[in-house]
């Protein structure tokens, strides 16, 4: 009798415990997935609309460059990423320290109302920075110099003095004046002043051979010698780079 009443009570203590056990709340489990997928959808939101942003930010940045009131096609990928090259390597001259900045700061405003006078754009500037970093001591291999990169011959025809004895290549607002009048003729034989940039460089016989063989009439669907190929590209960089701060 006593054992059965034992075994009774140990049975009754039993059934206490599990009760008790069962009756207090379990942890989740699932909780800490729960919690881990919440965080990382909101991270994915966050990446998402960090991503959003710096699109919109490098869409109205590409919506800013611009050359001589013409059409640059930065909506085809090779033009926007032979433009981002140069972009990338001329960055480093918007710094106030770099001495073309400095000299670009003292020296464009002069060249860009000498070309208003004769109706050049004034992003015409910039080739000067490109052809000799406004140091008018630049001499090419081919013998092009002054701030513009003249040819003798082509200083000549537009008014230079160039003899054993004077240079006015080196002079920035006699040389500037020729250039106006040379980009002005370029601009009357192409009817575009993209064209005409590439024929500064590539001159106008050369340019004209290459449309008409190609059966283009555009800069950017031409097929030219490397350095032409990146010329107008070096200008417009050079522009929105000294004109923006890309620095960092």
């Amino acid at each position: 009798m006593i054992k059965k009443r034992v075994l009774c009570s140990s049975a009754l203590l039993m059934v206490m415990l599990l009760s008790n056990t069962y009756s207090k709340p379990q942890p989740d489990l699932a909780d800490p997935f729960r919690k881990a997928l919440g965080q990382s959808m909101h991270d994915n939101v966050s990446e998402t609309v960090e991503a959003s942003k710096k699109e919109a930010a490098a869409n109205e940045f590409y919506n800013r460059i611009s050359f001589a009131e013409e059409n640059i096609p930065l909506e085809e990928v090779a033009v926007k990423r032979k433009l981002d090259k140069y972009l990338s390597r001329f960055a480093y001259l918007k710094k106030p320290s770099h001495h073309i900045h400095r000299k670009a700061d003292k020296m464009l405003p002069r060249i860009a109302k000498i070309l208003k006078s004769y109706g050049v754009p004034e992003d015409f500037k910039y080739i000067a920075v490109v052809e000799s970093s406004l140091n008018p001591q630049t001499t090419s291999h081919k013998g092009a110099g002054g701030y513009w990169q003249f040819m003798p011959a082509t200083a000549r025809l537009y008014g230079l003095k160039v003899n054993g004895s004077v240079d006015e290549r080196l002079d920035l607002v006699k040389s500037t004046h020729a250039a106006a009048k040379y980009l002005k003729s370029l601009y009357k034989e192409f009817g575009d002043w993209t064209l005409a940039a590439a024929a500064y460089n590539v001159g106008g016989g050369s340019l004209r051979s290459s449309l008409r063989r190609q059966k283009k009439d555009n800069y950017y669907d031409l097929k030219l010698n490397s350095e032409t190929a990146a010329y107008v590209y070096k200008i417009i960089s050079m522009k929105t780079v000294l004109e923006n701060d890309l620095s960092s």
